[in-house]
């Protein structure tokens, strides 16, 4: 007996050699992946020419100039002009007067960035909060066709979104719901819900029934227990959750370009118009993508710990 679990212990424990290479592994993919997001952080620091150069350019003088244009309208007016306006009031005043320009006003990157932030912290919030009361229902109780329901509900993710475009385009604009927030909101919630009961009915049903019905015992009513003691277990999955439904919203496409134009419109849409002379201006585009990756990039650090263990849960039973 234990001649056999040393030789199982053996093939299951891989060899240091193995390791380093899965190292070299991962730690390649890693670099490999992380490239086009070096590439596009570089590419706010160019200036206009070098970020269209050919062959492309590593080494460069950077320059706010991306961020300036990122930031404000802009409008050519003559040298004249110029110099009777007096000496420049900030760094994006003296860049856009290098280039016989000067600032008109804000740009609509901000109110974007905002409408991204509002609608796809706003539904995940929604899509989690029913997602969880509806995983405990089918998890704890006897629910008729559950199997059914449960693919039905999962079945809507199944859909491209081109091939409810249009019906959802008439039915927001029959409403009044398109370019509104609370549209975009409902329809990302009725998107996300779907994995949201999927993901936590499996966190749920990890959680011993015995763990409420002792809590019942002692005087706690169903909906004590389920908040005192089921949601403090399910922690892990709610937040690998979240992670996972607010990446879909924050990065949404399809559905912003059709149902938004002004009012709730998104970064996504908004990023790929930004235009400057002679065409598109990439060092404004790489800024903007820069500066969007940062929410969602610090709201998983933030939760990776239980990221991770929400992944992993249920892998291993006792």
């Amino acid at each position: 007996m234990s001649r056999y679990l040393t030789t199982a212990h053996s093939i299951v424990e891989p060899s240091p050699a193995a390791k380093r290479v899965a190292a070299g592994l991962v730690i390649f993919y890693a670099v490999v992946t992380m490239i086009p997001l070096f590439w596009i952080f570089i590419t706010g620091f160019k200036t206009p020419p070098d970020s269209i150069s050919y062959p492309p350019k590593i080494v460069f003088e950077p320059s706010l100039e991306g961020y300036c244009n990122l930031f404000t309208t802009r409008t050519r007016q003559t040298k004249e002009y110029i110099a009777e306006l007096g000496a420049p009031a900030h760094v994006c005043d003296r860049i856009t007067r290098s280039r016989d320009m000067v600032i008109a006003g804000p740009s609509n990157y901000m109110p974007r960035f905002v409408n991204s932030l509002v609608i796809a912290f706003g539904s995940t919030f929604c899509a989690v909060f029913l997602g969880v009361l509806a995983a405990y229902g089918f998890s704890r109780f006897r629910v008729p066709l559950k199997d059914d329901l449960l693919f039905f509900i999962l079945s809507t993710r199944m859909m491209p979104p081109i091939a409810v475009a249009i019906p959802i385009f008439l039915m927001f604009r029959t409403l009044g719901l398109s370019d509104t927030h609370l549209g975009m909101i409902l329809l990302y919630t009725a998107v996300n819900v779907s994995l949201a009961v999927w993901l936590l009915k499996g966190f749920i049903d990890e959680i011993p029934r015995e763990y409420e019905e002792a809590a019942m015992v002692d005087g706690y009513t169903r909906l004590q227990a389920f908040r005192k003691v089921v949601l403090p277990q399910a922690a892990t999955g709610i937040a690998a959750t979240a992670i996972f439904c607010l990446i879909f919203a924050w990065n949404e496409y399809a559905f912003a370009v059709l149902l938004t134009s002004g009012e709730a419109q998104t970064a996504p849409p908004f990023i790929p118009t930004i235009i400057g002379e002679g065409g598109m201006d990439w060092p404004a585009v790489g800024g903007g993508t820069t500066l969007f990756l940062i929410p969602i990039l610090v709201f998983t650090i933030l939760l990776r710990k239980h990221l991770l263990r929400g992944i992993t849960f249920g892998a291993v039973r006792k």
